[in-house]
């Protein structure tokens, strides 16, 4: 678990100025940068979690699916 966290902090050391970096360079503002760098992170993990429950919903279908007979519909053979 606490190689878990210290990755995760990591990254989002990576994240935030790889963000600030590419918004100051495009804007040429320390404040623009570090808004930009702040709120996208925040943005993004709404996205993610929208993006999950859209999966879930495809491999619950797939799953259902799977779970179905062949013959489904159809008289079983006897």
């Amino acid at each position: 678990m606490r190689l878990d966290l210290i990755k995760t902090a990591t990254y989002l050391s990576i994240h935030l100025t790889v963000g600030f970096t590419v918004a100051y360079l495009m804007t040429g503002s320390v404040a623009i940068a570090g808004g930009i760098a702040l709120i996208e992170p925040m943005v993004n993990a709404v996205a993610f979690f929208f993006h999950e429950q859209v999966w879930k919903k495809v491999i619950a279908r797939r799953e259902l699916v799977k779970a179905k007979p062949w013959y489904s519909g159809q008289a079983a053979l006897a």
